[in-house]
């Protein structure tokens, strides 16, 4: 099957695909370095697309890792004036330079002249470190697209096609706009809206091609409240957001038109302060529920037996840690008693599978926390088969992410996660319990790229596929170890790669929160005033 059939059979499934003439109007790619089930299936990239097609000087079209050209009129790259990269997994880089190499676009982008389109990224990966890719991009928006979007729009209606240093100059000197080769020093300012109930982030386009494609989906916070020690979603979209249950109905009376069910999503959504007047709204509707995930505590009653109601199958718990110990020092604010009546609620309101996401090499892990985890789940099982419920495991090793308390913390050592997953692996499943469990390599080269530096650009060049043992011989023909990005702690003095960003969380609270966990204790959760500390609520 060819491309362009593919493409033509994914438009005519499609509801909600925005088609524009190209007659005065910037074009712009809006490209997604995976593939089109993953992309389809993030709200982020979905949001982008109806954000930029709703101006009236713009067309907006999507792209995807393994099609080259663009869906909507199969365009190569390199007849768009614009393209917008937007990225939420640090392995994605490497489809990121693929892209770009397949192109008849030069790879550098010092390279780059007025006939060639302006390469700007954004996402989660770029907000907390872009660095990696730097020499790739003319640009990067360091925020979210609603605040970015308007200012930069300007900007390029007015300079695109002319002079290529005038436009990135201008560019430059956006509030969130980093460009790499005209950084002056001056940190750059994370971008963000603080009232988003004026922003809709509901389903742009409806296909059953996606993991979520019965459902409508719609955002109802953003942001988390907890501060998660590890988490960028704690500590990069801060504050805690949400949108008014008024507003949310409202949106889904929209999406109740087109899908029964109506999938919440959010970093929290059971923190979400109206969440069960939401539910109950949402019930008399007379739609069915899905949500992204759930936080064990607080857990709301009405939101399980509205799932429970609609026919949900499945939940997704996060306990991350065995042992107390070690959920106090990731600031988890979970006991194990909230963890076992959080099961046995949503198994008591006919949720029959239970998924639950655990971490393996943790800051101070040790056997013993592996061994607590065994224990805790063996318990966890016990308690939930007599509603003839099961629980599903899921398992990734510990990446130190940047912005984050432990972002100057080194992962645990490839033999020892290798080891302790074993361990979970062989307690758990004779006992008749699924074990998920990431790559350790893999978890290692994402871990690279998470901290990573400039340095790292000639190694993706030299990437040949997309295989780990070219990775691997792509570092070593740079000279590169990853142990010096991954197993090494960070003494406090030395510059981080992203310093020159500036998320709003200060690093003085960065490190009192470090502190704190090793001394083993909790943050509390920031109230909705905010908490006044870190720098941004």
């Amino acid at each position: 099957m060819t491309w362009d059939r593919r493409a033509r059979q994914r438009l005519a499934r499609e509801r909600g695909t925005i088609f524009k003439d190209w007659g005065g109007r910037i074009p712009i790619a809006l490209i997604y370095p995976n593939n089109y089930y993953i992309g389809m299936s993030n709200l982020g990239f979905q949001t982008i697309y109806g954000l930029l097609n709703s101006y009236d000087n713009v067309v907006c079209e999507r792209v995807f890792w393994e099609g080259g050209n663009s869906l909507e009129s199969q365009r190569p790259l390199d007849d768009f004036a614009v393209l917008a990269f937007s990225i939420s997994y640090e392995l994605d880089y490497f489809n990121v330079v693929e892209t770009l190499k397949s192109s008849a676009i030069p790879l550098f982008a010092a390279e780059r002249s007025e006939s060639h389109p302006l390469v700007i990224g954004g996402g989660p990966c770029i907000i907390a470190n872009p660095e990696p890719l730097a020499p790739f991009f003319d640009c990067f928006a360091i925020g979210e697209a609603e605040a970015i979007l308007p200012p930069l729009l300007d900007v390029l209606a007015q300079g695109i096609g002319g002079s290529r240093d005038e436009l990135l100059r201008a560019l430059a000197s956006l509030p969130g706009i980093y460009v790499p080769h005209l950084y002056d020093g001056k940190p750059i300012s994370r971008q963000w809206v603080p009232n988003i109930d004026g922003f809709a982030t509901t389903s742009a386009i409806l296909t059953p091609d996606t993991e979520l494609g019965d459902m409508y989906l719609v955002e109802i916070a953003r942001g988390c409240p907890w501060g998660c020690r590890f988490c960028l979603a704690g500590f990069l979209f801060r504050p805690f957001r949400y949108r008014s249950s008024d507003s949310l109905l409202r949106q889904a009376e929209i999406g109740l038109r087109f899908e029964k069910r109506i999938g919440l999503l959010g970093a929290a959504v059971s923190d979400h302060p109206q969440i069960d007047e939401l539910v109950t709204g949402l019930r008399r509707m007379g739609a069915e529920l899905s949500v992204s995930s759930l936080r064990i505590r607080p857990l709301s009653r009405v939101v399980l037996r509205g799932l429970g109601e609609s026919g949900a199958r499945s939940v997704s718990l996060a306990p991350e840690a065995g042992s107390e110990r070690l959920r106090r020092i990731i600031n988890k604010g979970v006991a194990e008693e909230d963890i076992y009546e959080a099961v046995e609620d949503a198994a008591r309101e006919g949720i029959r599978q239970l998924k639950l996401y655990f971490m393996v090499g943790l800051p101070t892990e040790g056997d013993e926390d592996v061994e607590e985890m065994v224990k805790l789940v063996l318990g966890l099982k016990g308690r939930v088969e007599r509603w003839g419920s099961q629980i599903i495991l899921t398992v990734t090793p510990f990446v130190p992410k940047a912005g984050t308390p432990f972002q100057r913390l080194p992962m645990a050592g490839a033999e020892t996660l290798k080891r302790r997953l074993g361990v979970i692996k062989n307690s758990l499943e004779p006992r008749g319990i699924r074990v998920k469990a990431e790559s350790v390599a893999w978890t290692i080269a994402q871990g690279v790229l998470s901290r990573g530096d400039r340095r790292l650009a000639q190694a993706l060049v030299r990437m040949e596929g997309g295989s780990l043992s070219s990775w691997r011989r792509a570092l070593e023909e740079c000279s590169l170890d990853a142990n010096y990005y991954v197993n090494r702690e960070i003494p406090p003095a030395e510059r981080l790669p992203w310093s020159n960003l500036d998320s709003g969380v200060g690093a003085s609270y960065l490190e009192a929160e470090l502190e704190k966990a090793i001394r083993g204790e909790e943050t509390a959760p920031c109230p909705p005033s905010g908490c006044q500390e870190c720098g941004v609520c």
